[in-house]
């Protein structure tokens, strides 16, 4: 039976009864927010007219249920995403319509939630999105960041961080539940004691923080199922010291209050100082702890105190290393709570656990120093010594003998907390996020433990919702394909290579043209409208829109354009076609080196558009602060995907999915999910040069860049100009840094350990070859739409059923 929708009339008259019930006002007299807010209610109310239907269903079948942890879930706006997955967005646009309402500018009232930053809270909205639209019970837990990471602004070329006030008016999505407040103890003491035959602990002394849960409801596509995303929210339980107050001392009265609920205020506070590593191993025992104990209380009023059946009604999704801490907190409530025994609890836990790797850098494999863990969480660090002293008499069995090979595997070693190691020891199933990446997990990071134990990692590559990403992001191009090969595609992804035969129909050609053309208009006025720059829809618009790393080498992207302004300065008469070059990133605030990659970017654009030819020819610019919503309109107006990390570097990657869906074709190596997208469209129809990540591991014992710059003339000259004052004429030496870290290394370190100057030769050529295609229409445009109709594959859809295939045997409940 399908979901029952809101028509027209209705949708208007719930506009009009909630503006005047709330507002006082009517459609004529309100003003945008109150629009917006009349009709997000709206659409509010049908959201949760749905979890209403489908409320209880699991606890009657008693399904399992997995809960996925998660630091970040960069979910984006709600009211148009809800609109989509209701299957009611032609009603609502229609009602609005017949209201007189910009649906444009209602959309825009919305803050973005700052509930995330990059890929991985991005790929968390999306399989909180595909679970639910699969009727799979689940729920996703992660902070209710009341700023979010930080608002970019670009002054004078550099990156600055405002505060992002995204809280500010209230998020009307979310669901408050204090009944269900926990609480989380930080510090204090340990008290042994004897009570039944049984060794227990006592914690005392400790400070305490609640943990305030906020429902945030998520809509299946096309079904009753609503999960939810739970955020939880930092509340002292003292809220002020009247003695202080009345003493006169008002700051010291709140500062306890003040200091608790710091944990909830900033996603990533830098870690650069001890003050910031310590929040943030706060910020990720607070949502784990929070986030364990409502799935252990949930567990006890479904099936009572049964452990011996959790495992098969629990999972529990560790998204990298932030949430690892969950691990030692389930056996923490389960010994000291509910009194189970060590080996009971460490059994469940193995079963209960599984553990999702995101990276091979060996930096940002979480580790905690040892006496920070002790000071702060002083039972967890208990714990965990006693799971490290298990896991290394078990390894000593497998390698006898070997303590440095088992210090590298251990949980506890050298001063050090090592995160990656607790989740690959203690997880049932580990797995990376792409072909390439499982293998060099098995092969390098985590070969040890894979010849231990084979079976327990899997491979699975990520996706992306094609129901934001296409349906919403780029809704012309759906209803292109919807009148070519009929709409079966928007509930099986299968059926988008249907569209391949179009690749070879010039009236479908022409109509995808038109459609890539408008959405390069779309982005181009919002340009134009935002940041007061004009760019040219009828250029070849190529876009790097990811985190700002240096092994994401928007470095190399840069020098790219600098030679490439070079050679149309010595070559006036160069025919190429217009290139507009995009940039989108945000730089951790505590990372000086990405932040002057952003000014460098910046400076040869400035220089560029003081040409008089280069500047006809080639535009340079950087998007400020880059969002799920400058996405959305981003992904379905690119020409050329720019995905240029270096091999074995980049995990798998979700931007390269989502701008291959909406018909760029990708410029890049081989390398995260560029292998499959490889696999999948063919050699043809995508450009890939560079090094491979075999070849970049020997390179680390034979590659010199000095000689990359001594043989390239058009490579040193540019390398120069980083330092000779032609970017930056008042600071010579600003890129000073950058030259240094490509010629000769940081402090002793290898030179160039990101290979930027030996690939760049290959990337150059490669973009000669995407100029010479793109100007032969017919080709490109075959390309393109092969691109779009091999998409499918990367579904979140198909990610999440293989998850539940191999991990968490999740049953779709029948509503």
């Amino acid at each position: 039976m399908e979901p029952d929708r809101m028509s027209v009339e209705e949708i208007k008259e719930s506009i009009r009864l909630k503006l005047e019930n709330n507002f006082g006002c009517g459609i004529s007299d309100a003003t945008q927010q109150q629009l917006y807010h009349a009709i997000a209610r709206t659409v509010r109310d049908e959201v949760m007219q749905r979890r209403t239907a489908s409320r209880g269903m699991r606890k009657q079948a008693g399904a399992k249920k997995v809960y996925y942890l998660s630091a970040e879930f960069l979910v984006g706006r709600a009211l148009h995403a809800n609109m989509v997955n209701l299957v009611n967005e032609s009603n609502y646009r229609q009602a609005l319509k017949e209201l007189g309402i910009d649906k444009n500018v209602i959309f825009e009232q919305e803050p973005e939630p700052g509930l995330g930053n990059g890929g991985l809270g991005r790929l968390a909205a999306c399989f909180l999105d595909s679970l639910t639209s699969m009727n799979l019970p689940a729920m996703g837990c992660t902070i209710r960041y009341e700023y979010g990471l930080f608002r970019q602004k670009i002054v004078d070329g550099y990156q600055v961080e405002v505060p992002d006030n995204w809280l500010d008016d209230g998020n009307l999505w979310e669901v408050p539940r204090p009944d269900q407040t926990v609480e989380v103890h930080f510090g204090g003491k340990l008290e042994e004691y004897h009570e039944d035959g049984r060794l227990k602990f006592r914690h005392l002394d400790y400070s305490t923080v609640e943990a305030v849960p906020y429902d945030i409801p998520t809509v299946g596509y096309d079904t009753s199922m609503v999960n939810m995303l739970r955020t939880w929210s930092a509340r002292s339980p003292k809220r002020i010291d009247m003695n202080e107050f009345n003493s006169g001392q008002y700051v010291r009265a709140v500062a306890e209050k003040e200091l608790a609920e710091v944990i909830s205020k900033v996603l990533y506070p830098n870690d650069g100082n001890y003050e910031g590593r310590e929040l943030r191993l706060k910020q990720q025992y607070f949502f784990s702890s929070a986030s364990v104990q409502y799935a252990v209380n949930d567990f006890v009023k479904v099936y009572g105190k049964n452990w011996s059946i959790f495992p098969d009604k629990v999972a529990i999704h560790i998204n990298d290393t932030h949430p690892a801490v969950a691990i030692p907190e389930l056996m923490r409530i389960l010994m000291d709570e509910q009194e189970l025994s060590w080996d009971d609890a460490e059994d469940i836990c193995r079963r209960t656990f599984a553990y999702t790797n995101h990276t091979v850098l060996q930096e940002a494999l979480e580790k905690w120093p040892e006496e920070m863990i002790k000071v702060q969480l002083p039972r967890i660090y208990m714990i965990l010594e006693e799971m490290n002293k298990r896991l290394c008499a078990r390894l000593w069995n497998v390698y006898p003998g070997q303590w440095e090979r088992i210090g590298h595997m251990a949980i506890l070693a050298y001063g050090q907390v090592h995160m990656a190691n607790l989740c690959v020891a203690y997880s049932h199933n580990v797995n990376g996020v792409s072909a390439i990446h499982t293998d060099i997990l098995k092969r390098q990071t985590f070969h040890d433990y894979y010849l231990m134990e084979p079976s327990k990692f899997v491979s699975i590559t990520n996706g992306i919702t094609i129901r934001r990403w296409l349906m919403q992001a780029n809704p012309d191009l759906s209803s292109l394909l919807d009148e070519s090969i009929g709409p079966a595609w928007r509930k099986d992804w299968r059926r988008l290579s249907d569209a391949a035969p179009f690749a070879d129909d010039a009236a479908f050609r022409q109509k995808f043209e038109a459609v890539k053309r408008e959405n390069k208009r779309a982005l181009a006025q919002h340009v134009l409208d935002s940041q007061g720059v004009s760019i040219d829809p009828d250029s070849i618009f190529l876009c790097q829109a990811k985190r700002l790393h240096e092994y994401k080498r928007q470095l190399m992207n840069a020098l790219g354009i600098l030679m490439l302004y070079n050679q149309i300065v010595e070559h006036p008469d160069m025919d190429i076609p217009p290139h507009t070059f995009l940039f989108a990133a945000k730089a951790s605030p505590g990372y000086y080196r990405a932040k002057l990659i952003i000014k460098l970017i910046n400076a040869i654009s400035d220089m560029v558009k003081r040409h008089p030819v280069a500047s006809k020819r080639i535009n340079v610019l950087f998007l400020e602060n880059y969002s799920v919503s400058v996405a959305e309109m981003l992904m379905p107006a690119a020409d050329v995907s720019i995905q240029i990390s270096t091999a074995g570097k980049e995990a798998s990657g979700t931007g390269n999915m989502k701008f291959m869906l909406n018909g760029a074709v990708t410029l890049g190596t081989m390398d995260g999910a560029n292998c499959e997208i490889y696999d999948a469209v063919g050699a043809d129809n995508i450009y890939i040069f560079g090094l491979s990540a075999e070849e970049v591991e020997r390179g680390y014992t034979t590659y010199r860049a000095g000689a990359v710059y001594e043989q390239n003339p058009a490579i040193r000259r540019a390398m120069e100009q980083l330092i000779d004052g032609t970017l930056s004429p008042d600071n010579p030496r600003l890129f000073s840094e950058l030259y240094h870290a490509l010629l000769f290394g940081d402090n002793g370190g290898m030179a160039d350990p990101y290979f930027v100057l030996k690939d760049l030769p290959e990337m150059m050529a490669a973009e000669r070859k995407i100029a010479a295609d793109y100007r032969k229409r017919e080709l490109w445009l075959r390309k393109a739409i092969l691109n779009t109709a091999n998409a499918g594959f990367f579904s979140s859809d198909r990610t999440i059923a293989e998850y539940n295939d191999k991990i968490w045997h999740l049953k779709p409940l029948n509503l």
